[in-house]
């Protein structure tokens, strides 16, 4: 491997982003990283896939058998926490089968099942089709967790952005509409802590995170998993869709919690939250709010 590792894209350019100084140091360490880890479990690794994600670099491995293989190699960050926990208990039922991981300060490998062909659901597929394939992973993918389990609470995430909006604010009138943001704020304190289910959470599964592959048509990659109400589960996959969203937010939001036996209502609560928190960076996402407040 050597000095020469390629990093990919998007990586080199969140590294290169003058306020990530620990991402571009521990982007420097990756050479050695990787060549310790094909070492320890006898790969044979292929460069990088492009443009790849921010914080991981991850790329096609062969072990000594021939079995075909991905090596995922993070830098451990908040956001990412307990993906290896989460991909044990679903054990490849309706994503991806860990076959190691290993952590260390500020690593987090993985060795992952290779998804063959690997097209992302969002490249082949169209929306109104996508809802299908998200709401039946959803499902197989919720399960209540067991005792003893390390994942957090979707209450923690949602205390802090309703924090970061409280900032927001605070600091920055006129930025966003405070009548809105204080609903939105509300939202994400109350909603957390009044759901009826509690359970595995993906939530980040969206049409780029699901792969086509040969033992099973679509698998689940990238999971962020936190424990709670199962209502927030779509919206990534949701915000995804933004031409619907401005079409038809509310119908949009009825065709999801049909498919998932959510209530439509809390669904369209935790979509509007989302969108008065995206609206600070998508204007779109605002207007969508507008018509969604409570």
């Amino acid at each position: 491997m050597g000095s020469t590792l390629r990093i990919p894209l998007r990586l080199s350019e969140e590294a290169r982003i003058p306020r990530h100084g620990e991402l571009r140091d521990w982007t420097a360490t990756l050479p050695v990283v990787v060549a310790e880890l094909t070492e320890r479990w006898n790969l044979q690794v292929g460069p990088p896939y492009e443009p790849g994600g921010r914080c991981s670099w991850v790329a096609p491995a062969r072990d000594a058998s021939g079995a075909d293989l991905v090596l995922k190699v993070g830098w451990r960050h908040t956001e990412a926490a307990h993906e290896a926990d989460a991909l044990r208990l679903w054990h490849g039922d309706g994503a991806v089968l860990l076959q190691a991981a290993l952590e260390s300060d500020q690593t987090s490998a993985l060795l992952l099942e290779r998804c063959v062909p690997g097209t992302p659901l969002g490249r082949s597929t169209p929306e109104p089709e996508q809802d299908l394939v998200v709401a039946g992973l959803l499902r197989r993918l919720w399960r209540s967790p067991p005792d003893g389990h390390p994942f957090r609470p979707l209450q923690m995430m949602c205390d802090e952005w309703a924090d970061e909006l409280e900032v927001k604010l605070a600091t920055s009138p006129g930025a966003i509409d405070a009548g809105l943001a204080r609903e939105g704020i509300a939202m994400f304190r109350a909603l957390p802590r009044t759901a009826d289910t509690s359970m595995l959470l993906c939530t980040d599964l969206h049409a780029w995170n699901i792969l086509a592959a040969t033992r099973e048509r679509w698998l689940a990659i990238d999971p962020k998993p936190y424990i709670g109400d199962p209502a927030y589960d779509p919206l990534q996959h949701m915000l995804n869709c933004k031409d619907r969203l401005r079409s038809d937010a509310a119908g949009f939001t009825v065709r999801m919690a049909d498919l998932l036996d959510l209530d439509a209502e809390r669904l369209k609560l935790w979509l509007f939250a989302r969108c008065i928190q995206e609206s600070i960076r998508d204007p779109l996402l605002y207007e969508v709010a507008t018509r969604l407040a409570p």
